[in-house]
């Protein structure tokens, strides 16, 4: 079973690429998931994969791409039934 989790990215991350940053990411990692905007002003991300991509992933997040300025990640463990195909973009929340 691969390893699921669901990050909180907060800091200053929209309007700086972050979704597009996160998505290339994931795909090179290998990852299947999702990431969108939040209307709070944070980004949250649903990572699937195997321990160690997920692992590198999260370690990126803290940092994001060069214009962004990531105060913390909030990293809760999921267990979804239906695992997302793809990483992708979802509309705010």
């Amino acid at each position: 079973m691969p390893l699921q989790a669901r990050l909180t990215i907060i800091g200053r991350v929209q309007g700086v690429g972050y979704r597009d940053w996160a998505i290339a990411t994931g795909r090179r990692l290998g990852l299947t998931g999702w990431v969108r905007n939040r209307r709070d002003g944070a980004v949250e991300a649903l990572v699937v994969g195997d321990d160690t991509a997920v692992g590198t992933m999260i370690e990126a997040c803290r940092h994001g791409p060069s214009l962004a300025r990531v105060d913390s990640v909030d990293v809760e463990p999921t267990d979804l039934d239906v695992l997302p195909e793809g990483f992708t973009r979802l509309p705010t929340v």
